[in-house]
């Protein structure tokens, strides 16, 4: 029996597995190609949940395309004539945190939905979770105004328990917005 050498049995490995991952992505790729239309859809589809969630007079919401945004998280504003929805993206505990903050045009927060999130299930995912423990999270931001912060930095926004990280990235997002209508409203 005749054995292989070391070099013919490497290349033939890499080989092997050089395949393989092209079919791979190639298959991924195409799936990645079929379904996008259909998550953008979803993805337009709960910004504008988010909007009519925060705004009371969403059906009337103009985008703004001509604002600044010097921390670079503001994605869109819409305005209307209650006050502006500000969509933004902060970093939670998991990864991005995408949420729409509604302010009114006299500084204070009208409503605040989160999007999408990559946190922790159970955990920071209830601070967009559809229970009463998120909508209260959500809801006591309602009213607020000026610069605040979680219960445990001094402030008064009490944080989800055990997830005080993605409580602070939501109060973060919420001043953000807060910021801008103060600096642009």
């Amino acid at each position: 029996m005749k054995k292989e050498s070391t070099f013919g049995y490497i290349l033939r490995l890499s080989l092997t597995l050089l395949i393989i991952t092209g079919v791979m992505a190639l298959l991924l790729g195409s799936v990645n190609a079929l379904t996008k239309d259909r998550i953008d859809q979803i993805n337009a589809q709960k910004a504008r949940d988010a909007l009519a969630a925060v705004l009371p007079d969403a059906a009337s919401a103009q985008e703004k395309t001509d604002f600044s945004d010097p921390t670079g998280q503001i994605s869109q504003i819409y305005e209307s004539e209650t006050g502006y929805a500000i969509q933004l993206t902060v970093a939670g505990f998991g990864g991005d945190v995408d949420m729409m903050v509604g302010v009114s045009k006299t500084g204070e927060v009208l409503g605040v939905s989160i999007i999408s999130h990559t946190e922790t299930a159970g955990l920071g995912a209830v601070a967009a979770a559809k229970t009463s423990n998120g909508q209260a999270f959500r809801d006591q931001f309602v009213g607020m105004s000026g610069t605040l912060a979680v219960t445990k930095d001094g402030g008064q926004v009490d944080a989800i328990s055990s997830a005080t990280i993605t409580s602070r990235a939501v109060t973060e997002g919420v001043n953000i917005a807060l910021a801008w209508v103060a600096q642009n409203g």
